[in-house]
């Protein structure tokens, strides 16, 4: 796996904080000194935490599992979009949309809407609809494919969530904590490191950090879906034989049900004679 480069991480300025004044005292361990009112953030630590954070977000990629990187700041959104697309991972840049998590259902309605709308397009109903419904639609349809189109595969929710900068992102901090869902995040001096499980204490506003960062993290993520790759190619019949033990083990627990259910009708459908009634006799 691609190692954090301490001396890389200090060109891209990832050691500038934010200002004295603004600093949250959580993050203390991470400050390696105060510079002209401007905390600066020990790389030393920063390195450690990122190799942890990419070892982590590598194992998730190996298991096949997604992962959503949240970044809707300007400096981080174009960066992000552009890096995450070459992984083939769902990301967020626009806006958070309220509820993205815990009422996902309703997203997943918004994405399917975009289907049905792509279907109008193909089936010949934009043909029989006027000019001003039609330009409303692809109007509609805009504005969900900016907001929701790179999450339109995101059949369930993420195993995990990247974030940049959870100040601005809080939102999406909370959902993901409220859903137990493991969060990764570039942690800046005036934000709390302890509101996400993987903090990396860096500048989240300072683009070619933000960018070193991201790129250290996809490439951990495409050498875990390399790995998964090679896993099948491997083993290619253990998923088969993992489902055709799930069929036999649900075939004999029918069995199992049958046998019980005729044994039931068997026996606990008689019943017992009734007594016959003698009279006695005066």
């Amino acid at each position: 796996m691609s190692n954090t480069s301490f001396n890389e991480l200090l060109e891209a300025g990832a050691h500038f904080g934010h200002l004295k004044r603004k600093w949250n005292p959580a993050m203390a361990p991470y400050i390696y000194a105060e510079k002209n009112g401007i905390h600066i953030i020990d790389l030393n630590k920063t390195v450690a935490k990122m190799d942890e954070a990419a070892a982590a977000l590598k194992q998730i990629a190996r298991s096949g599992k997604k992962i959503l990187f949240v970044a809707t700041k300007k400096q981080a959104k174009d960066i992000v979009a552009e890096k995450v697309k070459a992984v083939s991972m769902p990301y967020v840049t626009e806006r958070w949309p309220g509820g993205m998590l815990t009422n996902f259902a309703t997203i997943r309605k918004a994405v399917r809407k975009m289907g049905q709308i792509d279907k109008m397009a193909t089936d010949g109903t934009f043909d029989n609809i006027s000019k001003k419904e039609k330009l409303q639609i692809s109007r509609e349809r805009a504005k969900l494919e900016t907001n929701l189109g790179s999450v339109a595969d995101l059949t369930r929710l993420p195993s995990a969530l990247f974030i940049v900068d959870i100040s601005k992102e809080h939102i999406a901090v909370a959902e993901a904590k409220r859903l137990n869902i493991p969060t990764f995040a570039i942690v800046d001096t005036n934000s709390n490191p302890n509101f996400v499980d993987y903090a990396i204490p860096a500048n989240d506003d300072a683009s070619s950090s933000v960018a070193y960062i991201v790129d250290l993290m996809c490439k951990a993520i495409a050498e875990g879906l390399s790995e998964r790759k090679v896993d099948k190619e491997a083993n290619p019949t253990e998923e088969k034989e993992g489902k055709n033990s799930k069929e036999e083990a649900e075939e004999l627990a029918a069995g199992l049900n049958l046998k019980g259910a005729n044994t039931e009708e068997e026996g606990g459908a008689r019943k017992p004679a009734a007594r016959k009634r003698t009279t006695a006799k005066k």
